[in-house]
């Protein structure tokens, strides 16, 4: 199908981390700190779906991050009764909980995936969370020192899947064959598109084994990131 791939950009959240677990750690964590009572799991289903929807709006570049991070928490804590006006500060500590060791949930012993890829592949994280979550939870999950770059949206000045966000890691990657780059990742909005509008290969995280929309171009889909070892011929 193509030359020998050299260079993985990884996704993090939902990829190689479980998301979910550590949102709902998280968040649970702060409702004990604020005194708001029982976080019960339809509470916390409302709430992704209301996070969800703001994110997609920053993917399609209709709201900036600082008004999608607080507006989300805003929406939800009106839905729940509870006073709206706490959201900005809840999410500030919400993005350092995120990366508390304790809600560090690996996808796939990803941990040990990334270590066996080491040296015979260049690895990069590719995120759109926020530097204060991604940094901490990178750290103290060790993945972090396994990359050799990382590449955060908001230093970059732009999320995925914008072009002008690959731009600035091919900048940084040097001289590079697009068709031996691929990346992993698990939503087809952010990590997929992103990969289209960079012209590079995609290989789409589907463990749930959803319904793919042919909106997409996918070259490669797994349900387990082992699988990426047939992929890359290592």
């Amino acid at each position: 199908m193509t030359d020998k791939i050299t260079t993985v950009l990884w996704d993090v959240d939902g990829t190689l981390l479980d998301f979910i677990a550590a949102e709902k750690a998280a968040i649970r964590k702060l409702f004990k700190e604020y005194d708001l009572g029982e976080c019960t799991d339809e509470m916390l289903a409302r709430y992704s779906k209301i996070n969800r929807t703001y994110w997609v709006k920053l993917e399609n570049g209709e709201m900036t991050k600082p008004e999608i991070l607080v507006g989300r928490f805003r929406d939800f804590f009106v839905s729940e009764g509870l006073d709206p006006s706490i959201a900005s500060a809840f999410n500030e500590k919400y993005q350092d909980r995120l990366g508390d060791a304790d809600s560090i949930v690996y996808c796939d012993d990803s941990l040990n995936l990334l270590k066996s890829l080491r040296g015979k592949i260049r690895q990069y994280a590719v995120s759109n969370g926020t530097v204060a979550a991604q940094t901490k939870k990178l750290r103290l999950s060790g993945l972090g020192e396994l990359m050799d770059g990382i590449f955060l949206s908001e230093e970059i000045g732009f999320e995925k899947p914008s072009i002008a966000f690959f731009d600035k890691v091919f900048e940084q990657l040097g001289h590079v064959d697009r068709q031996q780059l691929l990346i992993v990742g698990d939503s087809l909005t952010s990590d997929i598109k992103g990969g289209n509008n960079a012209g590079i290969l995609t290989c789409w995280y589907n463990p749930k084994k959803a319904a793919a929309s042919f909106d997409y171009h996918i070259d490669y889909e797994i349900s387990d990131l082992h699988e990426i070892y047939q992929i890359l011929q290592v």
